[in-house]
């Protein structure tokens, strides 16, 4: 499998958990008030305009037009809603590599994994009969795809198509 353990984002959980929301706000302050023009200032108070930002996060609620759209939606049955799974992309120079954690190994005897030349698609994870389609970066080989399992994490390694066939196209003056 691809060394992962040798980049810096892997400890990217740590990080947001270190991270102090109120320094946060604090910086974003002082950036938004060095960087509004005087004139501004009195016009509108950019502490209460966080505060409201910060209190609809937190409880949670949506703006009025979304929770029209919102309930409407909710009368109607969503045919393939589902849950979207954590999946990481990741391109090298020669290699397209899709990660994603699988909770339970029974899911490894029912996942089907398919692939077109700009497409990943898992079907049956986490339930059977959902479809998850991943757009990649670049253009895939149709052969030399490889998926592992190792420590809850299921690693599909596609090879880059070095296809670079290009035609070139005349422009023609219309008269």
């Amino acid at each position: 499998m691809f060394p992962w353990n040798m980049f810096p984002f892997n400890n990217k959980n740590n990080f947001m958990k270190q991270m102090n929301s109120q320094d946060i706000e604090k910086q974003v302050q002082n950036m938004i008030s060095q960087f509004m023009p005087e004139q501004w200032k009195d016009m509108f108070n950019h502490e209460d305009m966080i505060k409201r930002a910060a209190s609809m996060f937190q409880n949670g609620e949506q703006p009025q037009s979304n929770q029209a759209s919102e309930n409407t939606q909710q009368d109607q049955p969503q045919p393939s809603a589902s849950p979207a799974i954590d999946v990481s992309v990741f391109e090298t120079f020669d290699d397209i590599y899709v990660r994603l954690p699988i909770k339970n190994e029974s899911w490894l005897k029912q996942v089907k994994i398919y692939h077109t030349s700009n497409q990943a698609i898992i079907e049956n994870i986490p339930e059977m009969g959902q479809r998850h389609v991943i757009t990649l970066p670049t253009l895939i080989k149709k052969k030399g795809t490889i998926a592992q399992y190792k420590d809850e994490m299921l690693e599909i390694k596609m090879t880059k198509s070095a296809d670079m066939q290009y035609t070139e196209v005349d422009v023609a003056e219309k008269l």
